[in-house]
């Protein structure tokens, strides 16, 4: 006789578990160094941002502004993926409180969300500077600034915050078990036996009214900027402009090319799983990891207060 296996349902789950990387469990160990050493230069880069650009002066710009909070983000985001991740991967921690799962949802994608819109306003900060740069300081002033940023946050909050709240509704669960090493929204969502239907395009509509929204505006700021850097007459003026563009330009193509690989293939994909999630974690870290670097070896300043940094703790140490 063949046993017929039951099926399980869960109702009002409390808590559930998270098993990493599925088909690389017996290599979880040795993924989370790599994961460790990407986290700890976020976290050490983006707070030598945090502490340079408030203290320098000369800093004290639109682009940099930006930077701090782009660099405020990051630090958020890795500390929203890195403690329970590697807990998985090192000490076999999979299981998660079901209110817990959601918090860590909301914070990563929201920090998404906020890092998306930081990209725009930089974006639109070096339209001004290049396109119209005689009203750069009176157009982007500490005020338009600061209520530029608390745009990007609330849009962020407001629109992220309807996911987890559209998930608290479904009460029926054919499974505990999120292939992932983190909470992503519609790895949770798959999770649910009831009807799912209204999640999903949610989660279509909050991914693409922010990161399409800001991409399609992003393109169109730099459409605009090289068309302006084309027309200028000399040589030395436009390699000037587009040395002031190269690292947001690298910063924005890792951060969408990556956003929109790990959005799709999640949702119409039929990509290994093992390969999506090494992916779409390394989507979260690498970015942060990257962009003080990129933005540190672009700028002289920086570059100097990071060196004299070094050289005092190595003097303080001898």
């Amino acid at each position: 006789m063949s046993s017929v296996k039951p099926n399980i349902s869960y109702l009002n789950p409390r808590t559930v578990i998270l098993i990493g990387i599925p088909g690389l469990e017996h290599v979880q160990f040795w993924i989370g160094f790599p994961f460790f050493v990407v986290c700890l230069v976020a976290f050490l880069g983006n707070i030598i941002l945090l502490i340079i650009i408030p203290a320098e002066r000369s800093l004290h710009q639109p682009m940099y502004i930006f930077l701090a909070v782009l660099a405020a983000t990051d630090i958020g985001l890795c500390a929203a993926i890195a403690p329970k991740m590697l807990a998985i991967f090192w000490f076999r921690a999979y299981s998660m409180a079901f209110d817990a799962c959601l918090a860590q949802l909301f914070f990563i994608h929201t920090l998404q969300c906020v890092e998306s819109g930081i990209l725009l306003t930089m974006a639109f900060d070096r339209y001004i500077a290049i396109c119209d740069p005689l009203r750069h300081t009176s157009i982007l002033t500490p005020s338009i600034l600061g209520r530029m940023i608390a745009v990007v946050v609330i849009r962020a909050i407001v629109l992220v915050g309807l996911l987890p709240i559209l998930i608290k509704r479904l009460h029926l669960f054919h499974s505990i078990q999120i292939a992932h090493s983190y909470c992503e929204h519609m790895a949770v969502v798959k999770l649910a036996a009831d009807d799912v239907q209204v999640n999903k395009i949610c989660g279509l509509f909050v991914g693409f009214s922010i990161l399409g929204f800001d991409m399609i505006f992003i393109l169109i700021s730099y459409a605009l900027i090289f068309q302006a850097v084309f027309h200028l007459q000399q040589k030395e003026a436009r390699i000037k402009a587009f040395n002031t563009c190269t690292a947001h330009i690298f910063v924005f193509l890792e951060f969408y090319i990556l956003a929109f690989f790990s959005f799709f293939s999640h949702r119409f994909g039929h990509v290994v799983p093992s390969t999506h999630i090494l992916l779409s974690t390394i989507y979260l870290l690498l970015p942060p990891a990257l962009n003080p670097v990129v933005y540190g070896v672009k700028n002289m300043v920086i570059r100097k207060r990071v060196a004299q940094i070094f050289l005092l703790n190595c003097g303080c140490q001898q």
